[in-house]
């Protein structure tokens, strides 16, 4: 694949995503994506507009979703900005706004804490603490690294990510939690989930952590990943609190419309509303 890219193509685009603050998983994603349409296109370095539009198409007349074409296309639109050639950059699909979440991945608070028990059941006292720290702050698994020994004892953590700073505060018994945790390693400074040698956990260690509790906890593999306890901490907030502005603060995102989609109800929960209105006769 990679050698029909043009030579320097993917290194030039990376310094340029670096550059672009962008985080280290959207940075493999995106050049990724690019080194796949050179090779199904055959283009040169410098692509026209026809050519990325008909690639999007392509892409969509081999069923790939919306999301996801939209998502390879951004990429090269992106590429088409690091070399100046704007006019070669395609429209992305128009999409319909979901109304309902996906109950097939939608990960409820019963099957959280089934995790929960699984991972203590399990003598695994590291990934109990991590899914409750997960779910509890509504980090992404990115910003893992922030949750550190200081900000522990200080209950707050300093999270930078996407070229933002947020301060968010952690639950005072999660806090008592972790400097247990901490004291039993002798972690006293610095990030507080380790793996080995003593780095921050990747995330795909984290990944493989949760993955490995869904027989025992019988949550379905597909419901099981970092960003849904993301998700739940959202629905879980928003449903008591009822503020998307503040709930869009403390997930780090630019635009409630994203955070609209982290609250989204599934259309089970929708049917059950409606039900209970009581408008016919």
């Amino acid at each position: 694949m990679l050698q029909t890219i043009p030579q320097t193509a993917l290194q030039d685009y990376c310094v340029w995503l670096t550059h672009r603050e962008y985080s280290p998983a959207t940075i493999q994603k995106y050049t990724k994506a690019l080194a796949r349409f050179f090779a199904d296109t055959g283009a040169g370095k410098k692509p026209d507009r026809e050519t990325v539009a008909a690639w999007r198409d392509s892409l969509t007349a081999k069923g790939y979703t919306p999301s996801t074409v939209n998502s390879l296309l951004a990429a090269v639109n992106d590429y088409q900005e690091s070399i100046d050639n704007p006019a070669g950059k395609a429209k992305p699909l128009k999409r319909q706004r979901r109304i309902f979440a996906d109950p097939g991945r939608e990960l409820t608070r019963a099957e959280y804490f089934r995790l929960l028990n699984a991972a203590r059941a399990a003598g695994s006292k590291r990934t109990q603490l991590l899914l409750e720290t997960i779910c509890s702050t509504g980090i992404r698994v990115s910003e893992l690294q922030f949750i550190t020994a200081e900000a522990v004892r200080r209950r707050k953590a300093s999270i930078r990510c996407k070229g933002k700073c947020r301060e968010i505060l952690l639950p005072a018994e999660l806090c008592h939690r972790l400097q247990r945790w901490c004291q039993r390693q002798r972690i006293h400074a610095g990030p507080v989930f380790l793996g080995r040698g003593g780095k921050p956990l990747c995330r795909g260690t984290v990944w493989k952590l949760l993955k490995s509790l869904c027989g025992r906890a019988n949550v379905a593999w597909r419901k099981v990943f970092p960003h849904n306890l993301r998700h739940l901490f959202a629905r879980t907030f928003y449903n008591i609190e009822k503020n998307i502005s503040k709930l869009a603060d403390l997930l780090g995102h630019s635009s409630i419309e994203t955070t609209r989609i982290y609250i989204m109800e599934s259309g089970a929960e929708h049917e059950r509303m409606l039900n209970q209105m009581h408008l016919l006769l």
